[in-house]
């Protein structure tokens, strides 16, 4: 009698999910982000909300909660009704740096979230002033190793998944890279532009504008694959450097207990929405190739990247 009552609650319960997906969503959805307006977390936020708005009618409001490394919004959403009006559009540092780097972090993916799906995806780049004389990665290789210390590189802070991937390169590669950390990204960019520092890891957004001024000089992908758009950039693995592959994925979550009929709903249709090819040339403009991963391959993709992340923090012996 006790399991029947039980596998009449389970039943239950996934026809009560499979009910809530074929109305959801039936009022507004809160898109929470870690950041001010105007980065790149917000920016596609807000493109991935005009469009789910736009196909679907649906009402999504992005709400920027900023402050203490993500932990502000991030435990905000992982405390919400799990009923899939309150989503999470979180990035790399989130999930993949701030549980290896901080010994007390106040969320968990495994026991506050599931994961719906990767949003996209953006390479980190080594870049270099354009008076500098080093053009590629093995000029860099080569100066670091003649004089250790002698080349700095700027990121937009330090713990930053930029910072991190320098070091990283550094490793690999047998050299020792100075860090000089800026707050935020921009500053950081325009201290390679206005040569304070030699070198800079950034993403591809930042480096556009300074590239077409030709202020600034692209060594290469902090990646293994290369960019469709750019096919003149090299990667590290061009260069001997194989075990580098850095790049800052944005992607959706939604707090663990929501139902598993709604996940599938989201993962599917904003999978369709990334798929539109003005969608895709939104996002190949500043950069970035689109997501739309199963919840499952997602949530491998942010556990390989942590792994990745642990071994160059412990190896480097950097601290928060």
């Amino acid at each position: 009698m006790k399991a029947a009552r039980m596998l009449a609650c389970t039943l239950l319960a996934a026809v009560s999910g499979v009910s809530q997906a074929q109305d959801y969503p039936t009022r507004p959805i809160r898109m929470v982000v870690p950041f001010a307006a105007g980065g790149v977390v917000d920016v596609t936020a807000r493109l991935l909300a005009q469009k789910l708005t736009e196909r679907l009618g649906w009402n999504v409001i992005v709400e920027n909660k900023p402050g203490g490394n993500g932990f502000i919004a991030v435990t905000n959403v992982a405390q919400a009704p799990a009923d899939g009006y309150t989503l999470l559009m979180a990035h790399t540092g989130e999930f993949s740096v701030n549980p290896a780097l901080f010994k007390h972090v106040p969320y968990d993916l495994e026991r506050d979230f599931k994961p719906i799906t990767l949003v996209s995806d953006t390479p980190l780049l080594l870049v270099a002033n354009a008076a500098t004389p080093y053009k590629t990665f093995d000029d860099v290789i080569r100066a670091a190793k003649a004089k250790p210390d002698s080349l700095a590189f700027s990121s937009p802070g330090a713990g930053s998944y930029n910072h991190l991937g320098g070091e990283w390169l550094a490793l690999e590669a047998g050299i020792k890279l100075m860090h000089v950390p800026y707050k935020g990204g921009a500053p950081a960019m325009a201290a390679v532009a206005g040569g304070e520092v030699p070198l800079g890891v950034v993403a591809v957004p930042a480096v556009l504008p300074h590239v077409k001024t030709g202020r600034v000089h692209v060594i290469g992908l902090l990646t293994r694959k290369t960019m469709a758009d750019h096919p003149d950039w090299k990667t590290a693995q061009g260069a001997g450097v194989p075990r580098v592959d850095a790049s800052n994925w944005v992607g959706m979550f939604a707090p663990r207990g929501t139902p598993e009929a709604i996940v599938e709903t989201l993962h599917r249709e904003v999978a369709k929405t990334l798929a539109a090819p003005d969608v895709i040339q939104r996002f190949a403009d500043n950069g970035a190739t689109v997501g739309g991963m199963p919840p499952a391959e997602f949530k491998q993709r942010i556990e390989f990247d942590l792994k990745n992340v642990r071994g160059v923090i412990e190896r480097a012996r950097i601290e928060p």
